[in-house]
Order: structure tokens, then C-alpha cells, then sequence
């Protein structure tokens, strides 16, 4: 199983937002504990890797997730999705038992 892949949706929408903050083209994802399923998904962008990062490079940009997030989402897909429920990145993770309607908190 793959760590994360990044799809060039994702990737383009992190260099179009890096472009209009001045900003380098790096969106971190970290796990947090809390949301209606008990871990919930956290997006920023970054200014540089961190020693113990996984690095996912796609086109233009690359996703940054740190050592003990990765122990949740390994195998995930990143992807941005804009939709009549709106514009957001998105992540489908098969380590996810259980998800929430809004898409940014699940269980494992």
C-alpha cells in the first residue's frame, strides 16, 4: 500500500492558493483528536518539510504529513473537490472505519 498520493486536482489548487498568499506550494495535513468521529483532518500550508515528514510530490506542489498522522491516513488519496456542497480538499482514507456528513472527522 502506497503511503498518500496527491491528485493533480489537489496540487493545483494548493500552487493557485500558495501563488495569491506568497507562500511556498506545501499543504500539510495532520490528524487531530476531536471532531463528531473522534480524529478529525487539519490543512494548512507550510514553509518547509519537517525532518520526520512523509513528502508527497505532485506537479507543482507537494503534501507534508508528519510521522504519527501518517499512522492515519496511510493509503489515503488527497484530492480537492468543488461541488454544489462546495470547494474543499478531500480525503478518502481506507484506514477510516466510520466518517461523519461533513467529511472532516472520522474513526478508526
Amino acid at each position: 500500500m502506497s503511503d498518500v498520493t496527491l491528485t493533480q486536482a489537489a496540487a493545483a489548487r494548493i500552487a493557485w492558493i500558495a501563488e495569491r498568499q506568497g507562500k511556498p506550494a506545501i499543504l500539510r495535513l495532520s490528524v487531530e483528536g476531536g471532531g463528531c468521529s473522534g480524529f478529525q483532518y487539519r490543512f494548512g500550508l507550510a514553509e518547509a518539510a519537517e525532518p520526520d515528514d512523509l513528502v508527497v510530490e505532485a506537479g507543482p506542489a507537494r503534501l507534508v504529513i508528519d510521522s504519527v498522522s501518517l499512522d492515519l491516513v496511510r493509503g489515503a488519496e488527497v484530492d480537492f473537490v468543488d461541488n454544489l456542497g462546495g470547494a474543499h480538499f478531500k480525503v478518502a482514507n481506507p484506514m477510516a472505519a466510520a466518517g461523519c456528513g461533513c467529511g472532516s472527522s472520522f474513526a478508526i
